[in-house]
């Protein structure tokens, strides 16, 4: 370690702030700094928290610790993301919570199947604003505010009718014994400041916490911390504030500078000597990011040389910038004998990459794209994921509605508003008043035979995985049903209907995996942990190929690279057009910071002077962060500043190197 890195490791006097740079061994310094607790200081691993905001990242940082404390004692050590710790405490504290045991995690889409249900009981419309309403309740608890301060804090009668939903929403959860994504934080911030015992057992369970991250905390997320390290404040933070690029989802890189009012205390330690990239990248990198303001000036360098000039080239359009991307990355290649997966392709929005697609097609470059469908969002996922869910959890209304008719059980829609009217009356689960005496006025003694079978069934296996091997009693559940012939059934093509019913299964073995891993969890644990697991991953994040990679600079960011090129630079792009009108211009260039940032050699920027949009051709300015990176560093190619005659003749020579290469 550097002096700064011992420095931070070994500081635990007070709270800590460790303004790490971008590529500076931060995740060493929690790593580390966790084996001095345990191994120097004489805190035990049980007491220790440390926080992050992916799975992955947790993965790393707790293989890492293990590694470090070999032969130690690591049981209850937590090292996890906030959303996971904030399950583990309702679980252990659901009465406290007002939950019930077993209760459901609702993702985006069972979010907005809840609020147009809504829609439709209180207010007739067939407008579909769920989108629009999910957002706002979710900005709200991120913010850590409750629906009686959103209603009370109305400024407009749009703000009224949307902290009235928010009521609503949060009412209808309740009554699903559901929480939603932000839940997961929100609810044990209100359960620490409403039992103190609460509160009390937490802080004697967690003697010590770290913080991965921390510019992309929300103000739930700061209030929980706050809560959990009370005044003694024994805390680690580690950030950097050029890196907060989550503003859209609540991120506040201000709670860095709050942090600092909190806690008049604090030390501050920048770590700013950066491991990955040459000099001259980390050079444009400070240049550009400067100009925004900061609570603590940093300065990024490095000892691994000043490195290539970084290019930027004028591309006549957008095909013809993906066309001299692909050639380039090609031709480079040839020339350095490096691997696909040594460059990446960054870009402000998922729709720039098509075209880059099609080149790569074209010449057979393998690449993998970030933020694809994602595993859980497949519709025989959702539709396995649902019976499990309804299982485990009888409340679960939005669970019920999805497989209520899949496969097919003739129990239509007309039949369903019906019964959620009823039970709505009534207050309890669709999945109960199918059995209740009142309905029998409602339906035909066909329609009462059905909901009564499809109840009946339910509760039998319900019962039946509570008594035995629930995984088995899945397994069984889905040739019951006829799952997989109903597949074939609804799949033209055959070969399609068996890689669906391949990741069914694959969703039954990883049931069994949690199982073998965490005896004596119920099934509702268990899928509480696959609902948990598909909201934060979303995608597999582990696949190592020899690709391109192809994804948009939030997604990067974690990421490194050899060779890294940033397309699309234009006005109305980086920065985005949106973020030009909400005059959000330090988010956008701490969003191009982190693209030139995630370069270690090469470096290259694109822009295309026109652009297809809409279905017409529209002329496109160069970025204006373009004119902040240090000219003297830049070696341009188009754009009236051409390259002097010298290189063009290399560049020509080197490229028909690259095409003998490729004929031999």
């Amino acid at each position: 370690m550097n002096p700064e890195q011992r420095e931070a490791v070994k500081y635990i006097d007070g709270p800590l702030l460790v303004l790490a740079g971008a590529g500076s061994g931060k995740t060493r310094v929690i790593t580390r700094k966790i084996a001095y607790l345990v191994q120097e200081c004489g805190i035990k691993a049980a007491h220790i928290a440390a926080l992050t905001f992916t799975n992955k990242a947790a993965r790393e940082m707790k293989s890492r610790v293990t590694e470090q404390l070999s032969g130690t004692n690591t049981r209850g050590l937590i090292v996890s993301t906030f959303h996971n710790l904030g399950l583990t405490i309702l679980r252990r504290e659901y009465q406290a919570a007002d939950l019930k045991q077993g209760f459901s995690i609702f993702d985006s889409t069972d979010v907005q199947t809840v609020i147009r249900e809504l829609q439709r009981a209180e207010t007739g419309s067939n407008v579909d604003d769920a989108e629009v309403i999910s957002h706002r309740i979710s900005r709200w608890k991120n913010d850590f505010i409750t629906p009686q301060q959103a209603l009370y804090g109305a400024e407009t009668d749009q703000d009224a009718f949307f902290a009235g939903f928010y009521i609503k929403y949060q009412r209808q959860l309740h009554a699903y014994n559901a929480v939603d994504f932000d839940d997961l934080i929100m609810k044990p911030v209100l359960l620490f400041q409403q039992h103190l015992e609460v509160l009390l057992r937490w802080r004697r369970k967690i003697h010590y916490l770290l913080v991965d991250e921390y510019q992309d905390t929300n103000a739930s997320q700061y209030e929980m911390l706050k809560l959990l390290i009370g005044t003694e404040a024994r805390l680690t933070a580690v950030g950097d504030d050029d890196q907060s690029i989550y503003a859209w989802r609540g991120a506040r890189p201000e709670n860095i500078e709050q942090l600092n009012k909190d806690y008049p205390i604090l030390r501050v330690v920048k770590l700013e000597q950066n491991y990955r990239s040459t000099g001259r990248i980390l050079k444009a990198a400070n240049q550009l990011i400067r100009i925004n303001p900061h609570a603590f000036e940093k300065r990024l360098w490095s000892e691994l040389g000043y490195g290539d000039p970084i290019r930027v080239i004028e591309c006549t359009s957008g095909e013809g910038e993906a066309e001299r991307v692909v050639m380039e990355l090609q031709s480079h290649k040839f020339q350095k004998s490096t691997q696909f997966k040594d460059y990446a392709i960054l870009y402000r929005g998922n729709f720039q990459s098509r075209l880059f697609e099609r080149y790569l097609r074209e010449l057979g470059i393998p690449y993998v794209i970030s933020g694809a469908l994602s595993f859980f969002e497949r519709s025989e996922v959702k539709d396995i994921m649902a019976y499990l869910r309804l299982l485990s959890n009888p409340d679960d209304d939005t669970a019920f509605l999805r497989i209520v008719n899949t496969p097919r059980r003739e129990i239509g829609s007309a039949t369903l508003e019906k019964l959620g009217k009823y039970a709505s009356d009534r207050s309890i689960s669709l999945l109960a008043a199918c059995t209740e005496f009142g309905i029998r006025e409602l339906f035909s003694d066909r329609i009462l035979s059905k909901l009564d079978t499809f109840a009946n069934w339910i509760a039998a296996t319900t019962e039946a995985s509570e008594r035995g091997n629930p995984v088995q009693v899945a397994r069984s559940m889905m040739e019951e049903i006829g799952y997989e012939l109903w597949l074939f059934e609804q799949c033209k093509d055959d070969k399609k209907a068996e890689r669906r019913m391949k990741n069914v299964n694959e969703v039954l073995d990883w049931l069994q995996r949690i199982k073998d891993k965490e005896k004596g969890e119920t099934l509702g644990e268990m899928v509480a942990h696959m609902c948990l697991m598909d909201i934060l991953e979303r995608n597999n994040e582990d696949q190592d190929l020899d690709a391109v990679s192809l994804m948009t600079y939030h997604a990067a960011k974690g990421l490194e690279f050899p060779n890294v090129f940033m397309v699309g630079v234009e006005e109305e792009l980086l920065p985005h057009s949106s973020s030009i009108m909400e005059d959000n211009i330090e988010e956008e260039r701490r969003l191009a910071y982190v693209g030139i940032t995630r370069a270690q050699r090469q470096l290259t920027i694109t822009y295309a002077k026109k652009r297809n949009r809409y279905g017409e051709s529209v002329e496109c300015e160069p970025s204006r962060f373009l004119d902040e990176l240090p000219e003297d560093d830049l070696e341009w190619t188009g754009g009236g500043r051409e390259l002097d005659e010298e290189t063009s003749k290399k560049r020509a020579r080197d490229h028909l190197d690259m095409m003998k290469n490729m004929f031999e």
